[in-house]
């Protein structure tokens, strides 16, 4: 049995992340009747290993807790998997879209600003760079 911190080492997760894991419901160590230490099973090292890997390919916690349950009543949850990576791809690749065009944005506005002057706050404007971006 592993304490917070015991897991957390095994794991190269930190203790905070460990107790939000417990907090939500992922994890459910037992207590150690006589301190009240959470105490973790080699279980729950594998499962802290399984949820850094599922977040290590864009699953959320949410996600995993899904994967999980799915896993726990005896049903398999690869369908669910492959589900909910499919989504998420679509999210990235739209969310990678949003991100170079923000780029561009940015790239525009720096092109631009380089040859303007630095200006002193008049009242009215708070920095004229930004103002001038369109």
């Amino acid at each position: 049995m592993l304490t917070v911190s015991g897991l957390s080492k095994e794991t190269q997760t930190t203790p905070d992340a460990i107790r939000h894991y417990v907090r939500i419901g992922l994890l459910t160590p037992l207590r150690d009747p006589d301190n009240g230490y959470r105490l973790f099973s080699d279980g729950d090292l594998q499962k802290v290993a399984f949820i850094r890997r599922a977040r290590g390919l864009g699953f959320t916690l949410h996600d995993i807790q899904t994967i999980i349950d799915h896993s726990s009543k005896g049903r398999s949850p690869c369908p669910e998997v492959r589900l909910i990576i499919s989504q998420r791809i679509g999210e990235y690749r739209a969310r990678l879209v949003e991100l170079d065009a923000l780029l561009q944005r940015m790239d525009d506005a720096l092109e631009k600003w380089q040859s303007m002057p630095d200006g002193e706050p008049d009242g009215d404007g708070i920095c004229h760079l930004i103002e001038s971006a369109n």
